[in-house]
């Protein structure tokens, strides 16, 4: 069945669109990510203009973030306060990363511009989480692995405006999780993205929280950043489009709390790989675009993404 999606203004197939929210749904639940690496860019390989993608995708996102947060949460694996820390910083981002947006929109760069960050982002984070995550499976296969320790001090514990975490164990400063969240914002109004894919590896390296708490409290944060940047790119941008919104949000609620079950049963190391290898599959296709020839060389029309 076909439905015509008016600010796309395209007709798309609703059971295509259905299963690609319940499989991205599923990654949400399961890696405590948004899945917008994989959704954002799936929905431009369809023909989706890139600003709808990006808007779209961000409303699905907070859906299927908020079916899975409640499913980690439910097993106790998020920190509140350390998920209201990251929360404020997103929500800078998130406006920061919303007016960039309309001004590449104004000059007909924005595709481009989010190609490249993809391209850059995808690729430098999935390859260190590649090798860490090969690194610690071989250790572990060779009894030569040790458990990696939580709370051991670095450059990060120095830092002033100290704060508990008590269901992290931890006791640092407040300022590097605000960064992470303003960061991981400012992505996700850029890029569509929820951004687990840097807020999952930067709570397990560079703040040392445990895995099972990074999860939940990545998909707390998620939640309410992408709240505000959906909000933000409908009002401003105008490029969230309800209808495929709706139909990328029925499948990716239910596909999240299979993906949650799924997660539960797997280790830190094999999450991370797995995690790893689709962040790189992606970066690779949308390489493979920016440098492969088009069909098309010129084209007469609109820019795709520009401003109205």
């Amino acid at each position: 069945m076909n439905i015509y999606l008016p600010i796309a203004e395209m007709s798309v197939n609703a059971a295509l669109f259905l299963g690609m929210g319940w499989a991205v749904g599923f990654l949400s639940g399961m890696f405590g990510v948004g899945g917008g690496f994989l959704l954002t860019p799936l929905l431009m390989f369809m023909g989706v203009p890139t600003a709808v993608a990006v808007g779209t995708g961000s409303m699905q996102i907070l859906a299927s973030s908020v079916s899975g947060a409640v499913a980690q949460y439910q097993r106790n694996n998020v920190d509140i306060k350390m998920g209201a820390v990251l929360v404020v910083g997103g929500v800078v981002g998130s406006v920061v990363g919303v007016s960039l947006m309309k001004i590449l929109r104004q000059v007909g760069q924005f595709d481009l511009f989010v190609a490249l960050s993809y391209v850059l982002f995808l690729g430098a984070v999935g390859a260190l989480m590649m090798i860490e995550s090969v690194g610690t499976i071989r250790k572990r296969q060779t009894g030569q692995a040790s458990p990696r320790k939580t709370g051991q001090h670095s450059w990060v514990h120095g830092l002033p405006l100290k704060m508990r975490f008590h269901r992290s164990k931890l006791y640092i400063s407040a300022l590097p999780p605000a960064m992470i969240g303003a960061f991981v914002g400012f992505m996700a109004a850029i890029m569509g993205v929820g951004g687990g894919f840097v807020m999952v590896p930067a709570m397990i390296y560079l703040l040392r929280v445990p895995t099972s708490v990074v999860i939940g409290t990545s998909l707390f944060q998620i939640t309410f950043v992408m709240a505000v940047t959906t909000f933000l790119q409908a009002v401003q941008n105008k490029s969230v489009d309800v209808v495929l919104a709706l139909l990328l949000i029925v499948g990716g609620v239910i596909g999240a709390q299979f993906g949650a079950a799924a997660g539960a049963k797997l280790k830190g190391e094999q999450l991370r790989f797995l995690l790893a290898g689709l962040v790189l599959l992606v970066c690779l296709r949308i390489g493979w675009d920016l440098m492969n020839k088009p069909v098309e060389i010129y084209s007469i029309g609109p820019v795709i993404g520009g401003a109205n």
